[in-house]
């Protein structure tokens, strides 16, 4: 799987644009439209994550401007009737972070506001989307937002792809952080991975 891509803008599309690697490569990757908004000029750098999907007819990249972004987006398509572009269309109108603050607030009908998503699709859809990031979005709801450079929501990320409880990655991650506030993902993961290595001692 193509998790990440780095290299210059060749080219736009609707909702999309070539990224032309150093290997002379070029991938069309899908971008949310903020995202697509913030693309540099046609030459510039850039880079994405991205994740790859696969159906019988088509081999689709999704790019996003965090690893946060991504997960979210992998957590979204894997709930019933949310195909890539719905992912895609929620991501356009909500943050991450806004997600989870629409979970905490248990604002059940924020979601009607994407388009193409009516009254019972959304109610479904925040169903699903509340059980998924519950932990994430306890952690909104009692003040530990992730910080600006999305420390906190991509250390969690990481526990959680590790095999760590997400409530259980969520409460380790804001002690670490509550005790070091300028901690990168990478120091803030090993902090954390320590303390929970300690707590198993």
């Amino acid at each position: 799987m193509i998790a990440c891509i780095e290299g210059k803008l060749a080219g736009l599309a609707e909702n999309a644009c070539v990224i032309l690697t150093s290997g002379g490569v070029g991938y069309e990757v899908n971008l949310s439209a903020p995202t697509f908004s913030r693309l540099p000029a046609q030459g510039g750098e850039t880079r994405f994550f991205t994740a790859t999907v696969v159906r019988e007819d088509s081999l689709e990249l999704f790019g996003f401007e965090s690893w946060d972004e991504r997960q979210v987006f992998l957590v979204l398509i894997s709930i019933a009737r949310v195909g890539p572009r719905t992912a895609m269309s929620i991501l356009s109108v909500f943050s991450p972070d806004d997600l989870r603050r629409l979970i905490a607030a248990d604002d059940v009908l924020a979601l009607t506001r994407v388009s193409g998503i009516g009254k019972k699709t959304g109610q479904q859809i925040f169903l699903d989307l509340k059980y998924k990031l519950k932990g994430e979005a306890s952690a909104v709801a009692t003040g530990y937002a992730a910080k600006p450079d999305g420390v906190l929501s991509d250390t969690v990320a990481g526990l959680i792809n590790l095999g760590y409880d997400e409530e259980q990655a969520v409460n380790t991650v804001k002690r670490v952080l509550d005790k070091e506030k300028d901690l990168d993902v990478s120091g803030a993961l090993r902090a954390a991975l320590k303390t929970l290595a300690r707590s198993r001692a």
